[in-house]
């Protein structure tokens, strides 16, 4: 079964995102924000991230990005982006700080389903 930490300060969209990977035989595991991110990524050793790009406190989404890519047992660890803000230049800075792929808010479930799979199994061929 693969883990997935799933980084967001919203408690409802957590408890979705949440439950719908649950159903789907995820283990989850979660953060509120990049600090915790960053840490739990370090303990739990999850096999993708969902990262929301707006998060609060110490650093956005992007820079929780940053310092988990810094990290070597870490670095080859996909990472969605989860945002609202879907302007292309938005984007380009979310591939930029090291994101995967990128889904927009409100959730298309089965298109991140589909995103969660793909890289999932290009990791396992690695």
């Amino acid at each position: 079964m693969a883990k997935i930490l799933v980084v967001e300060d919203d408690a409802t969209n957590l408890e979705i995102a949440s439950r719908f990977l649950r159903l789907r035989g995820y283990d989850v595991v979660s953060a509120h924000d990049g600090p915790s991110a960053v840490a739990q990524a370090l303990a739990e050793k999850p096999d993708l991230i969902l990262m929301d790009m707006k998060l609060p406190h110490a650093g956005d989404g992007q820079a929780a990005t940053r310092a988990i890519r810094a990290q070597p047992s870490l670095g080859s660890v996909p990472i969605i982006a989860l945002t609202a803000q879907a302007m292309p230049v938005e984007i380009d800075d979310m591939f930029a700080a090291g994101c995967d792929d990128v889904e927009t808010k409100p959730f298309n479930f089965a298109q991140l389903h589909g995103k969660i799979e793909k890289l999932l199994a290009a990791r396992s061929q690695r």
